[in-house]
């Protein structure tokens, strides 16, 4: 097997980590026993939950967990946890896309932030009037819950600060040492030792799990396959018109998914996906229709590759992984 350095050197050839954080007001508070009037010693948590309580109704922040949920899923998408969730890593092959996306994301976060800036006060107000009709059920006091959910809306002129959408790109890297300039001196050989040492425990540390990392890599893309294939045969089962066009597309966009997420480079798979391809996705779901001896043939097709690719998904992925280890450099195609 090669040396986790030499793993750690491609993957940093190979691409990025990335880490993209969608942040808004949620436009929630948790409800106190002494909203209600209550003495909280009255409370007993083990069986009452006050609970958060939304401030405003759904829909006026819908637009930002829509946003939130495709960021989300675009880099479920197009990346893979790295290190048990540290960061996400994205390869080179889909940097350009995932960066552009998020770009058009982002734009569109901000452009429902200046909208939701300018209905705020009325969407405040509003919500008060609402939260004063149900805190007369609610309460003997009801302007007590009144003030307190007042209070919780921030004011307008820090609203921004509730709200950010970023993106980070960061490079793969062991820690060395660390610069001890701004340190003491009494304090710097003590510090630089005990830095010396978590420097060196982070990196077996991240030796240990690079390994493990691109074999997981591997096996998710394997059975990826085997699950899409999986429900398109049982799409060709429950259908009312046996093959449809959009259920073929799946297969098509995925095969191109997998080449650009494919940075351990698994051939076998690839070459199995890219005859699959060749052979069954160039006729139409309209002609499968008709031929019937046809349709089984991709139907039989399909489902060989949904074997293989579970089969492939069992199986250990060290083969691949030493190939990659064996790949050497290779040019560094990220974007200054």
């Amino acid at each position: 097997m090669p040396n986790n350095q030499n793993l750690l050197d491609l993957l940093t050839r190979e691409g990025v980590l990335l880490s993209v954080s969608v942040r808004y007001w949620r436009a929630a508070k948790k409800l106190q026993a002494q909203d209600l009037g209550l003495d909280p010693d009255d409370v007993a948590d083990r069986l009452i939950s006050l609970g958060h309580k939304r401030l405003m109704p759904k829909d006026a922040l819908a637009r930002f967990a829509l946003i939130e949920s495709r960021a989300h899923a675009l880099v479920d998408a197009s990346t893979f946890p790295f290190l048990n969730g540290l960061a996400r890593f994205l390869p080179n092959r889909k940097l350009g896309e995932v960066t552009s996306r998020l770009g058009e994301l982002e734009t569109e976060f901000h452009a429902a932030q200046e909208t939701f800036a300018s209905r705020y006060a009325s969407l405040r107000e509003q919500a008060v009037m609402e939260w004063r009709e149900q805190a007369r059920r609610l309460a003997h006091d009801p302007e007590r819950i009144v003030a307190s959910v007042s209070a919780a809306f921030p004011a307008p002129a820090r609203l921004d600060r509730y709200f950010s959408f970023s993106t980070s790109l960061f490079q793969i890297r062991l820690p060395e040492t660390l610069d001890a300039e701004l340190v003491t001196s009494g304090d710097r050989q003590e510090l630089m030792r005990a830095r010396a040492q978590a420097a060196q425990d982070a990196r077996r540390k991240i030796g240990e799990g690079v390994e493990s990392f691109v074999g997981d890599c591997v096996a998710s893309l394997r059975q990826q396959t085997a699950t899409l294939c999986e429900e398109m045969l049982e799409s060709f089962k429950q259908g009312k018109t046996g093959v449809h066009q959009r259920t073929l597309n799946r297969l098509s966009d995925f095969v191109a998914q997998f080449r650009a997420l494919n940075f351990a480079n698994d051939s076998e798979l690839e070459e199995r996906l890219n005859r699959v391809r060749d052979t069954f996705l160039t006729t139409t779901a309209e002609q499968y229709r008709d031929d019937e001896h046809a349709r089984r043939r991709m139907t039989d097709g399909i489902r060989r590759l949904a074997d293989a690719a579970r089969e492939l998904a069992a199986a250990d992925t060290s083969a691949v992984v030493e190939n990659f280890g064996k790949m050497g450099t290779r040019r560094f195609t990220l974007a200054a």
